[in-house]
């Protein structure tokens, strides 16, 4: 780029020609060396519930020798969804399970029935909850709390492969 120049407090560097260092040469030597790495994790599902993936997630996270950074997941799937919940207690994702139930009946009366009774049900319940989630990376581990587990929570009523598409990004 002809004529560009950069020049904070008084320290030249860009592309023009009395430039000592290129930008990119001084970012490339003095910044953090950020990576990204990204797995497909599958998870089978057997109905309707809660499958929890925490370790399989935390494995995956050590095994990249990352310390520091974002992990980000993502559902491939339009009725089945992300979650983080409670996973000390089972009576939690039973409630849980009990509750998307009542308020996404499977005989209610949707227009759309094509895949079956289960699944129009298993769409409004995956609009309602995530089908990505973004939790930070300390010391190459997921944060999370004491009492927090990642699930896959599938909302139909028969076997499935889900696909989990992992992203990490940091140093």
């Amino acid at each position: 780029m002809p004529g560009f120049r950069w020049e904070p407090a008084g320290v030249k560097f860009g592309f023009s020609s009395n430039a000592p260092l290129p930008v990119f040469w001084f970012w490339f030597c003095y910044s953090k060396r950020m990576r990204q790495v990204a797995h497909t994790l599958t998870s089978e599902t057997n109905g309707p519930g809660l499958y929890e993936i925490t370790n399989r997630v935390v494995d995956w996270c050590q095994q990249q020798s990352i310390q520091e950074g974002l992990l980000t997941l993502f559902i491939r799937h339009t009725s089945a969804s992300l979650t983080i919940q409670e996973n000390a207690d089972p009576d939690v994702c039973h409630d849980l399970q009990v509750f998307f139930d009542r308020i996404a009946p499977q005989h209610g009366s949707y227009r759309h029935s094509a895949e079956g009774p289960d699944d129009m049900p298993a769409h409004i319940k995956s609009a309602l909850t995530q089908v990505q989630l973004t939790i930070p990376l300390q010391n190459g581990r997921p944060v999370l709390g004491t009492w927090q587990g990642i699930y896959v929570f599938e909302h139909r009523h028969h076997q499935h492969r889900r696909q989990v598409a992992l992203h990490l990004l940091g140093e």
